[in-house]
């Protein structure tokens, strides 16, 4: 058994942070580009397109993101595609947090007074311009505060990442947990750093829920 000393453990876990910060950075961004695109689809008159991505949000809502992990690292290889732990974890949270992201943004849109929608096409606004500077602004003020509380989940979902190798917080807490033999004092550790960078993720997300008072 290797001596680390509780610097050495904790040294080690904040190092691992940074992947699990640019990986959650990574799905965020990433899913949040696919979220917009698919959100305007499902708001198209195109009934081809709304059921297409209702399909998409279906399929990665309703399966376990650790199976989407499988098949993405070991099912493209399949097809003769092969993918390192980094890219299959960052493709697989992006697809999965864009399916609820897409869900959270068409509610918002979806909220707003459907009397909105009619006044725009009596002055001859179309699509674009209507969602430009009439729906958005308005949806965004819903938006922000599950957007942000979502963030959370995504932080949490980079924990699945271990079980395809991807060295992240979980993944080097289970190697220092298999040098030391200490698993109360390390993943005591892991679940104190999740902590520090979801907790200030919830308290963001609840003030600005007051702060533009979406109840209202």
């Amino acid at each position: 058994m290797m001596q680390f000393s509780n610097w050495d453990i904790l040294h080690n876990l904040l190092l691992s942070a940074r992947w699990t910060l640019l990986l959650s950075l990574i799905a965020f961004c990433g899913g949040g580009i696919v979220a917009f695109i698919l959100t305007f689809f499902s708001l198209s008159r195109r009934p081809i397109l709304v059921q297409l991505v209702r399909i998409y949000v279906e399929i990665f809502q309703g399966t376990p993101l650790l199976m989407q992990l499988f098949l993405t690292f070991f099912g493209l290889s399949l097809i003769g595609i092969d993918v390192n732990a980094w890219t299959a974890a960052s493709l697989s949270l992006i697809l999965f947090s864009s399916a609820f992201l897409t869900d959270i943004w068409r509610g918002c849109i979806e909220s707003l007074p459907k009397g909105q929608w009619e006044a725009s096409r009596c002055l001859g606004i179309n699509f674009i311009q209507t969602m430009r500077h009439v729906i958005l602004p308005q949806a965004l003020r819903l938006a922000i505060a599950p957007t942000v509380g979502f963030s959370v989940q995504i932080v949490k979902g980079t924990a699945l990442t271990s079980i395809i190798g991807f060295v992240e917080l979980t993944k080097a807490g289970t190697m220092l947990n298999n040098a030391t033999f200490q698993p109360s004092k390390v993943f005591l550790m892991v679940a104190v750093i999740y902590f520090v960078i979801c907790y200030p993720l919830s308290l963001i997300s609840q003030y600005l829920e007051k702060k533009l008072h979406v109840a209202r």
